[in-house]
């Protein structure tokens, strides 16, 4: 492969992921990074499949890029300062190289525009979600000086029609876009400052790319929306050959695009990410249950296990609504794999409150988990309307009780899968050795086990006779 000819996309982790670029050179050279969620990088493949479309080819050496873009994450304030510092290792590279350009995309480049662009002036693009179409237009508009900065959210915008480029570096699994933005306004969250309005896409391009992923190879699809259960499609104009008689004439919810994806093929998996506990439905549930390779994993975050604090997170739902949510879901799907998001210190949150968490973990057991301190974000109700008052040092000793009880219930959750045989997607190489391949169960657990003639791509039974605390070791069977 001409090394000039590639798309060179690297990843958050530092893992340089290269792919040919079909349409030919324009003579510039492409360095783009991405940071943050899974929408995150799956909006990457949306920029690379624009920027091939104009030519661009790439470099692994970003000092030597005539462009350089960050896909930004902002709903931490960790994520933003390493994206800072990032930027700094950038401005070096114009110093040596004026004529070369920074581009900041997504969440943080719309919140921090104007900042970024005039009075830092680390980068010369500043590109929000929406506007990815216009890259090209505004990269042209930096390299004639002007100021180029587009952060209009859409209302409309789901990019349905771009066939993405595919970043991911073992073939095996891909993630599709089913909806843009949020309405759920949690006060600690900048997401729908960021993304827009929710809107979601059409199924009939949904099911297209789920098909055309299985035909390149690939075995696995995630859906992706920052609330895949609030998915509705009632815009007509199907073509009736996508859907079954009972979807004919009638709107599209998650539940019925789950049913259609899952419909492709039995051979291609299914998950989604990320469910929201007040619009989890039992048809949901059913419908995972229903179908062998829709995968027996829900992600229904938390954040807190205080009614009180709950609805100051303006989260739509009590403790005890999201833990008979949970008990469906166990009822309903009896070997499942839970996990879920927590905020520990949040805005006047007490020592009691903070034991209301613990306990409900104690209850789920949860298979394991994203564990974050409480971060004030800019423009959010939290910031306006509630004092950030929980010391750090609480915040930290709150965490560490979090994380810790957690390790403790990820041991007992991979524990459960001893003894069991378990149907594995192989992804590659296991991470300690190229004698053993690794792969995930539909629980999303991790299974390692000896290579023997297997390859990625294969789906595998595998018998498990021991595990670490969080891995599932074994044979094929």
């Amino acid at each position: 492969m001409d090394s000039e000819n590639k798309i060179i996309i690297e990843s958050k982790q530092g893992e340089a992921l290269i792919i040919e670029n079909p349409k030919g050179k324009n003579g510039k050279k492409l360095f783009l990074e991405s940071y943050g969620c899974q929408m995150n990088f799956s909006d990457s493949e949306i920029v690379a499949s624009i920027l091939m479309n104009k030519g661009y080819t790439t470099t692994d050496n970003f000092k030597e890029a005539d462009i350089i873009l960050l896909n930004t994450c902002a709903i931490r304030e960790n994520a933003e300062q390493r994206v800072r510092n990032r930027l700094n290792d950038f401005k070096r590279v114009k110093q040596a190289n004026p004529k070369a350009l920074v581009g900041v995309l997504g969440c943080m480049a719309e919140r921090l525009k104007s900042q970024l662009l005039d009075q830092e002036k680390l980068v010369d693009i500043v590109v929000g979600p929406d506007s990815y179409r216009d890259l090209p237009n505004l990269i042209e508009e930096a390299e004639d000086g002007r100021k180029a900065i587009n952060v209009i959210l859409s209302k409309e915008e789901t990019y349905a029609d771009l066939t993405p480029v595919r970043l991911g570096s073992n073939g095996v699994t891909a993630f599709i876009s089913i909806t843009r933005g949020c309405d759920n306004m949690c006060s600690f969250c900048v997401v729908p400052f960021t993304r827009g309005r929710e809107r979601s896409r059409d199924p009939e391009s949904i099911v297209k790319e789920a098909k055309e992923a299985f035909e390149a190879g690939y075995r696995e699809v995630t859906l992706l929306g920052q609330n895949v259960d609030s998915y509705k499609w009632s815009g007509g104009g199907l073509k009736k050959e996508i859907l079954t008689e009972e979807q004919k004439n009638s709107a599209v919810n998650f539940a019925k695009l789950l049913e259609m994806v899952a419909s492709v093929n039995p051979d291609l998996r299914v998950r989604f990410s990320t469910s929201h506990p007040k619009d989890l439905t039992d048809e949901v549930i059913h419908m995972i249950a229903k179908y062998e390779n829709i995968c027996n994993h829900i992600h229904l975050p938390v954040q807190s296990g205080n009614s009180r604090i709950l609805e100051m997170m303006n989260r739509g739902y009590t403790r005890e609504w999201y833990l008979e949510r949970i008990a469906a879901i166990k009822r309903i799907i009896p070997y499942v794999g839970i996990s879920m998001d927590i905020i520990t210190g949040f805005c006047s949150e007490t020592d009691e409150e903070h034991k209301d968490t613990l306990s409900l973990m104690e209850q789920v057991k949860y298979d394991f988990g994203y564990m974050f301190m409480y971060s004030e974000r800019p423009k959010t109700l939290a910031e306006r309307k509630f004092k950030d008052d929980v010391p750090e040092e609480i915040k930290r000793k709150r965490i560490a009780e979090i994380v810790d009880l957690q390790r403790q219930h990820s041991e007992i959750r991979t524990l459960e899968g001893l003894g069991k045989v378990h149907r594995v997607l192989i992804e590659g190489f296991s991470k300690k050795s190229d004698e053993k391949l690794m792969g995930r169960n539909s629980q999303n657990s991790v299974v390692v086990f000896p290579k023997g003639n297997h390859k990625k791509g294969e789906y595998v039974n595998v018998l498990v006779d021991e595990c670490t605390s969080s891995t599932l070791i074994g044979k094929v069977i």
